[in-house]
């Protein structure tokens, strides 16, 4: 880890140099919808139970609440700093790094989000390294600071998380920043992910967390660190090897609708991943899936009659030999103008040149996720 250093001017002239991307197409898309700016303010303002819970039968496993922003963002409370400083965070297995809007921000998606003020804080300090990091729905720029970080009663001290600076889109999003899950190599070079801070200093009994999503409630979504709740799914876990340790990747065998291969017809990669909203594959075969399903485009979406949506297909993911369908009612969502659009999105093409998909919120409603860092490994169950 970079040195912390107590000094705090700093950090309005490290700025300059050192780009740190990450190269993943995150579609986080809530186009339509982060348009209702005044749905959008209740719920950043709403001051939910943020407390973490214990279960009895074992004090190192947390288990942290998350609230649903209408399907399309599961969001939680973190506080950083001493005295704490509260932001509601996307909690994303697809990044690895953490970071809040600061003080310094004076990008307009900064004037509608909590800003960290490091003067505040007693336990900040700065290495000062440059942040830019990109995602698909925008980019963040900042400096590296090191504080101490709470998910609910789990307290880390000195975990490195960048200061943001400028931000360039997500001015409406739901969340004030993100917390990455990801791999230890999609981090900011030098640093210690979160995750693995908690594990390293014994803090969490194992070295799992597992995300439990509701559908169309607000509350009820859960994150669970350091062991399972077994309360949240049904059945026996699947237990599927990563593929590559970097993005939570594993191989998928293939995709079909009504019998008929959708893609992935000599297997493919998938990447299961919190941070995105849809499901996400190659642009041509999602051509094909929109065609099968009569999606026509409205917009910059793709919608659907509601009167048919019951008689769509179901699309069925083959992974490690077991079938995990996505009904029709999984993956057309009732947008507030009362369309019924289609949760599918091209564009993974841009980010590897083998065939790869992402299994967004759209499939981890459906199914209880487990990511195994001391196995390398996910597990799926079907969800209560």
């Amino acid at each position: 880890m970079p040195g912390c250093s107590d000094a705090l001017s700093l950090i309005e002239h490290s700025l300059v140099d050192g780009h740190y991307r990450i190269p993943l197409t995150k579609i986080k898309t809530m186009r339509e919808t982060l348009r209702e700016k005044n749905l959008l303010t209740n719920f950043l303002e709403k001051n939910t139970d943020g407390r973490s819970q214990n279960v009895a039968r074992d004090p190192k496993l947390s288990l942290h609440p998350l609230r649903n922003y209408l399907d399309l963002a599961y969001v939680g409370n973190i506080t950083i700093g001493t005295p704490p400083q509260q932001f509601k965070v996307l909690f994303d297995t697809g990044s690895g790094d953490l970071w809040v809007p600061s003080v310094y921000c004076y990008s307009p998606p900064c004037r509608t989000h909590k800003v960290f003020n490091p003067h505040l804080s007693t336990t900040f300090r700065l290495p000062g390294q440059p942040v830019d990091l990109i995602y698909g729905s925008g980019r963040v720029v900042g400096v590296l600071g090191c504080d101490t970080v709470r998910i609910g009663n789990l307290v880390d001290v000195v975990q490195p998380f960048a200061l943001i600076r400028s931000q360039f889109g997500m001015q409406h999003a739901p969340f004030d920043g993100i917390l990455g899950l990801g791999y230890p190599s999609l981090a900011i070079r030098g640093t210690t992910p979160i995750f693995d801070n908690l594990k390293r200093r014994g803090l969490i009994s194992q070295p799992v967390f597992a995300f439990y999503l509701s559908t169309r409630k607000e509350n009820g979504s859960m994150v669970m660190f350091g062991g399972l709740d077994h309360s949240y799914h049904k059945g026996e876990i699947q237990w599927i090897p990563v593929s590559r340790p970097h993005y939570w990747q594993i191989t998928m065998n293939r995709i079909t609708m009504n019998g008929l291969n959708l893609g992935c017809f000599r297997g493919c990669q998938a990447i299961v991943d919190t941070g995105t909203s849809l499901l996400v594959g190659p642009s041509r075969m999602i051509t094909i899936i929109r065609r099968l399903i009569g999606a026509r485009p409205v917009g910059h979406e793709y919608a659907v009659s509601c009167r048919y949506v019951s008689r769509l297909p179901t699309i069925v993911f083959t992974i490690n030999g077991n079938n995990y369908p996505v009904p029709p009612e999984a993956y057309i969502r009732k947008s507030l103008r009362g369309l019924c659009l289609s949760s599918f999105a091209g564009g993974t093409e841009n980010m590897s040149r083998s065939e790869t998909w992402i299994l967004g919120d759209v499939f981890l409603r459906l199914y209880f996720s487990v990511y195994d860092r001391g196995n390398n490994r996910v597990g799926l169950a079907p969800a209560v």
